[in-house]
């Protein structure tokens, strides 16, 4: 699949169908972003059923780092189907569950020994780090942040902070979660360093929860369905000192921060931090559905034997996936080109944020990278129907995206990190026409006031 094409009516008819029958089959739950069905990928290419090509700057939400249907994978799964499918480690285990929990828990960060529990998705995986932190510690409670996601499961739904439409009608929560605000510079006044969000911890032990009942603290290391907010550098530093002084556990949540998506392995290294549970997901499987939690060995074995598990967990085809995902990104020096990529979104992005002020803030780590766009540069007013129409421009012009952030004026960037340079020029370039036309649209609006 190469250079994207002039497309048809956006959606077309073939997609326009699909859509009928999805909205009579299936509930109304799911969420799409855009209109459009797929029929086959390549790379950071996608075509959909009425043949109109895009260049993917979504990932399957951040699980393609390596690409669509990477070659490594492909032949790791074909190889795969002429041995077995599903067994169930819990029956009669396998050899490829050992080895992806053995290179997980030689990449996560921490001179110590570690173990690794594998499950199906990112939720679940959540589940498991507050169990295995609680069973630790011997402790009930959990602190959170302000704008987390951390899954739509009831213990990854509570600690997920948006209401709408994660949590309404949900309810009730699960009990002893606490939240406190995130180190969000650019909608705060506490100012830029970590310090100045650090004393919001210690501030709970006052206000909230006594520090003897918390079993963990987890956090993103980089906000992600929140709006790829990045902290000050020294702020987890501090949050993990305290930690330590109180013997709470620090997990850090890299489902969509981690297998590279920030220019390392896992974007706690970018702040010097050895988490006591790291979670990952996404990209960890290739484009299958594969979570992990792995942290210290003596951490991660509290819970009893047949405490933790599942049916499809670490399942076979994931598994071989996984450690082909791995090899890739490895082999093809996808690290560097995370970086690469967020370097020339940046230097694009600034340009945009001079020409309009519609563009408030660009940042991110490597390839996980964003703009956030407000109505006014003083107020921050969040521009979250600007954003809609951006995101809405980009698609109809061949660019997959998708928006964040808890006022949903976030576009992020979570390109499959094999992207070319002409494929992710073009996808910017259609960007920027996608800004130019709202920004005019937007002065052409106060202009008739």
């Amino acid at each position: 699949m190469g250079t994207i094409q002039i497309r048809t009516e956006i959606p077309g008819p073939k997609s326009k169908a699909l859509m009928e029958r999805r909205n009579a089959a299936v509930a109304r739950g799911p969420y799409h972003s855009t209109p459009i069905f797929t029929a086959k990928a390549e790379g950071a290419m996608i075509e959909d059923v009425d043949g109109n090509r895009y260049i993917d700057f979504a990932g399957g939400i951040g699980c393609l780092n390596m690409g669509h249907r990477n070659a490594r994978v492909l032949d790791a799964l074909r190889g795969q189907l002429d041995k077995f499918l599903h067994v169930c480690f819990s029956v009669t285990p396998y050899e490829s569950y050992i080895a992806v929990a053995e290179k997980l828990n030689a990449l996560a960060p921490g001179k110590f020994a570690k173990k690794t529990v594998l499950v199906n998705s990112g939720a679940e995986a959540v589940e498991n780090a507050i169990k295995i932190a609680r069973a630790y510690t011997k402790r009930p409670a959990v602190i959170c942040f302000e704008d987390a996601f951390h899954g739509r499961t009831l213990m990854a739904m509570s600690l997920t902070s948006k209401p709408h439409p994660y949590k309404a009608g949900f309810e009730p929560m699960a009990t002893d979660i606490h939240r406190i605000p995130f180190a969000y510079s650019y909608r705060s006044a506490a100012g830029t360093t970590g310090d100045e969000f650090a004393h919001h911890l210690e501030d709970a032990f006052k206000r909230q929860v006594a520090a003897e009942s918390v079993a963990a603290v987890i956090a993103e290391p980089v906000l992600g369905e929140g709006g790829f907010v990045v902290p000050p550098r020294d702020y987890f530093s501090l949050l993990h000192k305290v930690c330590r002084k109180h013997g709470i556990l620090f997990i850090a949540d890299e489902v969509q921060s981690g297998i590279a998506r920030t220019g390392k392995w896992f974007a706690s290294e970018h702040f010097g931090i050895e988490p006591d549970l790291l979670v990952s997901a996404k990209s960890l499987g290739g484009g299958m559905p594969l979570a992990a939690v792995t942290g210290r060995a003596e951490v991660m074995d509290a819970p009893g034997i047949g405490g933790l598990g599942g049916t499809f967990g670490g399942n076979p085809l994931s598994c071989v996936a996984a450690l082909a995902a791995l090899e890739t990104i490895e082999k093809e020096g996808l690290l560097a080109r995370s970086t690469e990529i967020g370097k020339r979104f940046e230097a694009r992005a600034r340009g945009w944020q001079k020409k309009w002020e519609l563009v408030g803030e660009v940042r991110g780590l490597g390839g996980m990278c964003a703009i956030e766009l407000v109505r006014d540069v003083r107020t921050k007013e969040p521009a979250d129907g600007e954003t809609k129409e951006l995101s809405k421009y980009c698609y109809e012009h061949g660019v997959i995206n998708i928006t964040a952030g808890t006022f949903g004026n976030v576009m992020r960037i979570l390109v499959p990190l094999v992207i070319t340079e002409a494929q992710f020029d073009e996808g910017l370039d259609v960007m920027e026409a996608g800004l130019a036309a709202v920004a005019e649209k937007k002065q052409l609006a106060r202009a008739t006031v």
